[in-house]
């Protein structure tokens, strides 16, 4: 259902994305424009008067109509729509759980384009007939989805590999419904209630550098192993093997992934995978991109995703696929954003505050005082009777509505980080409908900070530990512990470790302040003064103490 206009060479733009010189280029090229928006306006007004008309009907049968011509409006319009979709499709509190399978099709069930033209350009960008590199090629792709589709093939020796290949006339396709989606959202913005905080030409700008990265094969090899060296050590994170001498800008080839998609929990549930194991895996894996290692997939739905059945104790084995929507967070950003959630942790909207300004969200002269108390209540309520209550979707919605009477805005550099993160989230919804994001993520946050390895870490650690005057706050380190041990059962086996670091880090050359902070705090107004250490040491010794010691190495041994 792709439509994909014919253009002759004098057509064809630059392979770049260039927001300017690609709106003069359709400008003048009204047989091009004027029926595509006519198309688009009439698709999107035909769905919205069904969906008006006919969405609150009780009728099961209804619905699954409703929820056909959705994904048939979204796959006509072309890719550029149907990464809306995908994106949709990963959201279970947004859409209909009836409309949400019919909308998971986006992910990897399109319609395939013709199998004579993948010959062709395997034979143009690979140098030789499909037959004579492969020696099994299909007749048909085993997926096919918004930008290409892939095929199981057989190389020598039993070696089975992916092969993805470029939809016809993409670039073009991208590029004109690029420009007609920009002028028609700046367009209309005004008379929307909308109040995005960014320019909304900006946002679509950042899209589409990153739909042109997208469809570059050979820059996608590249993100692949970049990503792979990245969880190198972590066997519950899989990469697929790129094969160079099969690769260009317009087919990639890598090792095949035999795994389950992330669809359903039943599904999981009937190849023996544990759905809780799996999103441990990916949000924590999530985590690390984001905190940790500055570089994440940008794009982590359930077609990208599969759980492979081999074990790996209490967390699922992972594999992610696609690696064209990737982006970077820089490590400015990285410490800010640490900071922030041992903030809210501490519930310190004060400093909350200055994390949103030193992030962008807020102008680095706006007055704050006004902007405290609104953190808090949003924000501070959530976190009275438990951290693991944390919704990141709720949160959203909240400030969205606080950007109508709040000088809130959102950075473009976050676009893609916001959008992973509710994508991360909604496919964890979709497996547990219970599932809370901060029962995962803090006590990984938690468990980073007590066994800081950096110079970054240590000073968020000591600002945790001690306040201004060089005091204990046993509040917050209690409050941190609470965190690691009581609100996810699932990490109660790296107690072990973590003591175990923790210790090294204090006795190491990078615990230089720390041991002189903690031995400040005995000598106050020249006398020693040993309750607060007291103080300190029960608390370390009920959070550490023999029974919890004994049954994480327990846990550890039993796999043994």
């Amino acid at each position: 259902m792709f439509n994909s206009y014919s253009t002759t060479e004098t057509e064809q733009p630059s392979l770049r994305y260039e927001p300017s010189k690609d709106f003069v280029w359709l400008f003048f090229r009204p047989w091009i424009w004027i029926p595509r928006l006519i198309q688009i306006f009439s698709s999107i007004l035909n769905l919205s008067i069904r969906l008006y008309i006919q969405g609150s009907s009780t009728d099961e049968e209804v619905h699954k109509n409703l929820a056909k011509r959705l994904l048939n409006t979204f796959t006509s319009l072309g890719p550029c729509f149907i990464k809306v979709g995908q994106a949709l499709s990963t959201r279970p509190d947004l859409i209909r759980r009836d409309w949400l399978e019919e909308l998971t099709n986006l992910q990897d069930n399109l319609p395939p384009f013709s199998h004579q033209y993948t010959l062709e350009t395997i034979q143009n960008e690979l140098g030789a007939p499909a037959q004579q590199i492969f020696e099994d090629f299909p007749d048909h792709p085993i997926a096919s989805a918004s930008l290409g589709q892939v095929y199981k093939a057989r190389l020598k020796g039993d070696y089975w590999v992916a092969v993805k290949v470029q939809r016809p006339n993409l670039a073009y396709i991208i590029r004109r419904d690029l420009v007609i989606i920009k002028v028609i959202s700046i367009l209309s913005s005004p008379i929307l209630p909308l109040n995005l905080g960014f320019k909304i030409g900006d946002i679509i700008d950042e899209f589409g550098k990153t739909l042109f990265e997208e469809i570059d094969y050979n820059l996608e090899a590249l993100n692949s192993e970049k990503f792979s060296n990245l969880f190198i050590d972590n066997p519950a994170v899989t990469v697929p093997k790129v094969e160079h001498r099969l690769t260009t800008k317009k087919v990639i080839t890598t090792s095949w992934i035999e795994g389950v998609k992330l669809s359903n929990s039943k599904e999981l549930k009937q190849n023996s995978l544990d759905p809780s194991a799996l999103i441990r895996t990916g949000v924590i894996s999530s985590i690390q991109q984001l905190l940790e290692f500055g570089y994440f997939h940008a794009d982590p739905h359930p077609g990208n995703m599969f759980a492979l059945k081999e074990e790996n104790g209490e967390l699922g084995n992972l594999a992610y696929i696609d690696f064209g929507m990737m982006d970077s967070i820089s490590n400015k950003d990285r410490i800010i954003l640490t900071e922030a959630i041992i903030h809210l942790i501490n519930r310190d909207f004060p400093l909350l505050a200055m994390d949103f300004q030193r992030l962008g969200f807020l102008s680095p002269t706006e007055d704050l005082s006004p902007i405290i108390p609104v953190l808090e209540e949003v924000l501070g309520n959530k976190n009275e009777e438990s951290v693991i209550d944390f919704n990141f979707k709720s949160i959203t919605d909240k400030f969205s509505e606080l950007m109508f009477d709040y000088p809130f805005r959102v950075p473009t550099r976050f676009a893609l980080i916001i959008r992973a993160v509710v994508s991360q989230e909604g496919l964890a919804l979709k497996l547990d409908p219970n599932f809370k994001i901060i029962a995962i993520a803090y006590p990984y946050v938690a468990k980073r900070l007590l066994t800081a390895n950096n110079k970054e870490m240590l000073n968020i650690l000591l600002e945790v530990i001690f306040d201004k005057n060089g005091h204990l706050q046993l509040k917050r380190i209690e409050s941190l512990l609470e965190v690691l041990t009581k609100d996810s059962n699932a990490l109660k086996s790296d107690l072990l470790p973590v003591a175990y670091s923790g210790l090294r880090l204090l006795f190491s050359s990078n615990g230089y302040l720390l041991r002189k902070n903690l031995l400040m705090t005995l000598i106050k107004n020249e006398k020693i003064h040993t309750k607060d250490m007291k103080d300190l040491i029960k608390l370390l010794r009920r959070t550490f103490g023999t029974r919890e010691v004994a049954s994480s190495l327990i846990k550890q041994i039993k796999p043994i």
